[in-house]
């Protein structure tokens, strides 16, 4: 039986993986974004823009959506967030606000949102991305990886609070994920040990499968080149 699957931050280059993973196993999909628009389509996939995830009037109204065109939510996949590297003492307290609100306050707002549906499922998932850099943070790091640690707490916490519930609760921790923004930003590297979208999609299935029933509160890194 199809599963409704909502995967945020999917007109992105992993979101767009994460989906037509999902699609291809034969989900019901929608992509919620900030954007607009996907620069990629997907035949057959529920796409809206425009949502702030912080906003939590705009996020319920997506949310509704979803709800009345897919008849409910069984996954949660909150790929959505941002990334910036700067120091302290040459960047600004901004970045820091801004990176909890895109990689955390989002995640946690549309989660809260969409709870009421997904523990009315037989076998509710929620799959953060959280990040191997949020483990030990280098320099220029802080902001991201102390916003990607809340995601690691987050999930942590909200698996321990559903623990009695039908919804388990994990989290994916790539390391540097391959993507043409990563390849531009950093042309000198060696891009094959550099972590595949497919791969990290893949991983993402698994713990939404049936067969991770009895995973939850795990944080999983994923870190081969794929």
């Amino acid at each position: 039986m199809a599963r409704s699957v909502i995967v945020t931050g999917g007109f992105g280059v992993l979101g767009q993986a994460v989906s037509e993973a999902f699609v291809a196993a034969g989900d019901t999909v929608c992509r919620i974004d900030f954007a607009q628009t996907a620069h990629t389509p997907i035949a057959g996939v529920l796409d809206i823009g425009g949502v702030d995830l912080t906003d939590a009037v705009a996020t319920q109204a997506a949310l509704d959506a979803v709800n009345a065109a897919h008849g409910g939510i069984d996954v949660l996949v909150n790929v959505a967030g941002g990334f910036s590297w700067e120091t302290l003492e040459d960047g600004a307290i901004d970045t820091w606000l801004r990176m909890q609100s895109m990689n955390l306050v989002s995640n946690a707002t549309i989660t809260k949102l969409a709870l009421p549906l997904l523990t009315q499922s037989e076998q509710g998932r929620i799959v953060n991305i959280g990040a191997g850099a949020a483990i030990s943070a280098g320099m220029g790091m802080g902001a991201y990886a102390a916003s990607k640690s809340g995601v690691h707490r987050l999930t942590e916490a909200l698996a321990a609070e559903l623990s009695g519930k039908t919804v388990t609760v994990n989290a994916v921790l790539p390391s540097i994920i391959d993507t043409p923004t990563n390849r531009a930003d950093m042309p000198d590297a060696v891009f094959s040990t550099w972590v595949q979208p497919g791969a990290i999609a893949e991983v993402i299935l698994f713990l939404a499968s049936p067969a991770a029933r009895a995973i939850s509160g795990a944080l999983i890194p994923v870190t081969r080149g794929g």
